[in-house]
């Protein structure tokens, strides 16, 4: 043994021997306990100051966005799909939308959700912490679930949130929600973006499955009023078609005239999706020049090309109807499916 070693006889050193074995077995426990790595729940205020952010230098990533496409074997190809909601005072709403969510038969571990909260005076944030806490901690539970919140300080004029007068104003700035919405959210694992009402009240639970089946750029169902007896009453009135009536009305409008449906006050001659016989084959699909966002389905790549909600006016559009026309100009398709049915609660 070498000049100046000292040995410590293992009888005189229980304690070490104890803390030992205490950080062996945290290491052990953290190796061999199972971990749901691919779901996150967190909470983003937007309006943080840039100060908040790290300056930390951040490692060198590389992605082949060559290989995100979307196709009609979604769920065989494992395609991600980003669900985004806008939200303002939604409390009410938010059991139904969240158990309409957990009845869809798409694959849960595909699924992540986003939502905007904008200007709220209730307690939807806390209510959708409650979901996503409870969602983190089942069985099946979601890719991730991002909650952001940006105030835009938007007071509505006097009256009715659908009043004609406030239409234009009032749709500008939800562009500015859905946009900010998008551009946080969307990450490179998502193929797909479905645009989802939270008062939307009924759905089928095949309907990611159905739609992604089709394999077109954007498409809407055929959203209808929910009523009492049953009745049929059209609601969203934002996916239509061009006529050559309305192409003409547009061509003596001045280059920032907005238009809006289904008012009295004005009549874009247009042929709305409502219009449409309702029976038939359920995935038939027509062509469309304007959609809204009730259930809206879209190929993640028409949002990444550069098509997102005009919160200004394009070819007399804003929003969502504007975000159609704009993917329309860059070339990508939009339809309308008359015979697939889902439906909107009767809050006006």
């Amino acid at each position: 043994m070498a000049a100046g070693t000292r040995l410590f006889p293992l009888r005189n050193n229980k304690s070490l021997l104890i803390a030992s074995a205490t950080i062996l077995s945290i290491v052990l426990l953290f190796i061999l306990t199972p971990r749901r790595d691919y779901t996150c729940h967190t909470i983003i205020p937007i309006h943080e100051t840039a100060e908040h952010f790290s300056t930390k230098q951040q490692p060198l990533t590389f992605s082949n966005l060559n290989n995100i496409v979307a196709t009609g074997n979604a769920r065989q190809n494992k395609e991600h799909v980003l669900i985004l909601t806008p939200l303002k005072n939604a409390e009410p709403y938010l059991p139904r939308y969240f158990e309409l969510i957990g009845a869809l038969t798409y694959p849960k571990e595909l699924i992540s959700m986003a939502f905007l909260v904008s200007d709220t005076t209730d307690k939807t944030i806390e209510n959708l912490k409650q979901y996503a806490n409870s969602s983190s901690q089942s069985d099946q539970p979601y890719h991730s679930i991002n909650i952001y919140e940006k105030d835009f300080n938007f007071i509505m004029p006097e009256g009715d949130r659908h009043q004609f007068e406030v239409q234009a104003l009032r749709r500008k700035f939800m562009a500015r929600s859905r946009n900010y919405l998008l551009t946080a959210a969307l990450k490179n694992e998502h193929v797909w973006v479905l645009w989802l009402d939270v008062d939307v009240v009924e759905y089928p639970a095949t309907v990611l499955d159905d739609l992604t089946s089709l394999d077109v750029d954007v498409v809407v169902p055929n959203c209808l009023l929910k009523t009492d007896d049953g009745s049929f009453w059209g609601y969203d009135k934002n996916n239509w078609q061009e006529t050559e009536e309305s192409i003409n009305m547009q061509k003596s409008l001045n280059e920032d005239d907005v238009l809006v449906e289904g008012y009295e006050e004005l009549d874009t001659r247009r042929i709305y999706l409502t219009d449409f016989p309702t029976h038939g084959d359920k995935l038939h699909t027509i062509p469309l020049d304007g959609v809204g966002a009730t259930f809206t389905l879209v190929k993640a790549i028409v949002h990444r090309a550069g098509a997102n909600f005009p919160a200004f006016t394009f070819q007399h559009e804003v929003e969502t109807e504007g975000f159609a026309k704009m993917a329309r100009a860059v070339g990508f398709s939009v339809f309308g499916l008359p015979a697939y049915l889902i439906y909107h609660i009767n809050n006006s």
